[in-house]
């Protein structure tokens, strides 16, 4: 006789119900009035509000800065992953709490303060201007504003999984002759492999959807500096409702698609993990 499993949670009919509900109530719905909304524009009129020259120069600007920023993180984060879980050194728990600052901080206040920090009076700006280099209204500080708010995730999705590899792996791969690159490259990368593609995607998605902290920074320049979700907002504060509903479901539909391709890598990582 077959002993019946008891689990904390409730049957699977009931659990896979209050999910279903909870997610339609909170993600689909308003998808589904968002989509809605845009499809009572028509298609000549949804074109011709979602490829404007203005749209357009604001598409360009919002994936190009947050694919950028999404891959320095993906470096850079390694690395401070990399040093919070394989060095002990002073200071590292204070290190350690500062990845997480831009999770605490508001989005405007850090916005604020990269501006202030940036701007041509700045302390890090005056130098720069002393080089003729511009940060503040340009795509470059958009850019070091979507760094700022999107390397905490990269960070703690690669931290556990380097925590878990044990350091006698690369002991064992230079015994065995293999150089600091090849041990990088056919020991360390693969393992590392989903979870950076994973902290890629969330900061590349957060990035995508950025407002606070790159609304000061930025300037809202049109055709220069505008980014697609200032420019909804720019939209609404015009009453322009059916512009923003076109540009909310155009960032939508990218964002989504987006995230899965960057799903399907993940998966087409983790069996090749399995399979090596």
């Amino acid at each position: 006789m077959s002993r019946r499993r008891h689990r904390a949670l409730p049957g699977f009919g009931l659990a896979l119900g209050w999910t279903v509900t909870w997610l339609s109530l909170i993600v689909l719905l308003p998808l589904a009035t968002l989509a809605w909304k845009s499809a009572s524009l028509g298609p000549e009129r949804f074109w011709e509000l979602a490829s404007s020259p203005r749209a357009l120069a604001s598409y360009r600007l919002t994936f190009g800065a947050a694919l950028a920023a999404a891959a320095v993180n993906l470096v850079l984060g390694t690395i401070v992953a990399w040093v919070l879980v394989r060095y002990r050194f002073p200071g590292r728990w204070l290190l350690d709490a500062l990845v997480d600052i831009p999770f605490a901080l508001p989005t405007a206040v850090s916005g604020l303060a990269l501006t202030a920090v940036l701007a041509p009076t700045g302390w890090i700006g005056e130098p720069l201007r002393d080089l003729g280099i511009t940060v503040v209204f340009t795509p470059v500080g958009i850019a070091i504003a979507l760094i700022f708010i999107g390397l905490p995730f990269v960070v703690r999705t690669v931290q556990p999984v380097l925590a878990d590899l044990e350091p006698e792996i690369e002991e064992a791969a230079a015994v065995l002759g293999a150089s600091r690159w090849q041990t990088v490259v056919r020991v360390l990368a693969p393992t590392l492999a989903p979870a950076a593609i994973t902290g890629f995607a969330l900061a590349f998605a957060r990035a995508i959807g950025e407002y606070g902290s790159v609304v000061f920074i930025s300037g809202n320049r049109p055709m220069q500096t505008e980014i697609t979700p200032l420019l909804i907002m720019t939209r609404l504060e015009n009453y322009d409702y059916a512009g923003a509903t076109a540009l909310g479901l155009v960032m939508l539909v990218v964002s989504f698609g987006m995230l899965l391709v960057i799903n399907l890598l993940q998966g087409w990582s983790r069996r090749r993990q399995v399979a090596t």
